[in-house]
């Protein structure tokens, strides 16, 4: 009778240890991204070319923008679309960052503005803009399609930086120590 129970108690850790690995793998399919301004080595700077480098990727709620620079020379501020177009923030700053290691959680699918305020740093380069997009299932596809049935717009390939081939072999790495210790729980 002992022993009955000791299988029963063992079979039914089995069974939640399961279904907490299946959300988990579940889950990390809908993760939000963290997005180093300016890549990970130029960082927001006043030599690089933020208008360029917010073009190259697709922004969706939830993901985060990470600034790093040097507090001393540099800010960044969240502004209006004025603010941003004129460089001067004497108005319509929504947001001012000022600690070098900034990690701002894009909460809305809507235009969003940056700047750095420090003296000429803006009319020189430093700022960008973003358009993000609702958080979208990675397992979706596009279907939208004009009158004529083509779809309206043709989708665009990102070149992955080297941060996102490291995320994805992590992601496979843990897939593999998943189903590892599936094969294990089920053949012990």
């Amino acid at each position: 009778m002992e022993d009955q129970k000791i299988i029963l108690k063992y079979n039914s850790y089995q069974i939640i240890v399961i279904i907490v690995m299946i959300n988990i793998l579940f889950l990390k399919g809908i993760k939000s991204e963290d997005y180093i301004v300016g890549g990970d080595q130029d960082q927001w700077n006043s030599q690089r070319d933020f208008g360029y480098w917010s073009q190259q990727y697709n922004f969706s709620v939830g993901d985060v923008l990470v600034f790093k620079y040097n507090k001393e020379q540099h800010n960044a501020y969240e502004v209006t679309h004025t603010t941003y177009q004129t460089c001067d923030a004497s108005s319509g700053v929504l947001a001012k960052y000022e600690s070098g290691n900034d990690q701002i959680t894009l909460t809305e699918a809507k235009k969003y503005w940056f700047i750095c305020n420090a003296a000429g740093h803006c009319l020189g380069g430093m700022r960008f803009t973003i358009d993000v997009k609702e958080s979208v299932n990675n397992n979706s596809t596009n279907t939208s399609t004009s009158s004529s049935g083509a779809p309206s717009t043709p989708p665009t390939l990102l070149e992955p930086n080297n941060s996102c081939n490291i995320i994805f072999g992590l992601e496979l790495w843990h897939i593999g120590i998943y189903i590892v210790a599936l094969f294990g729980l089920f053949f012990t």
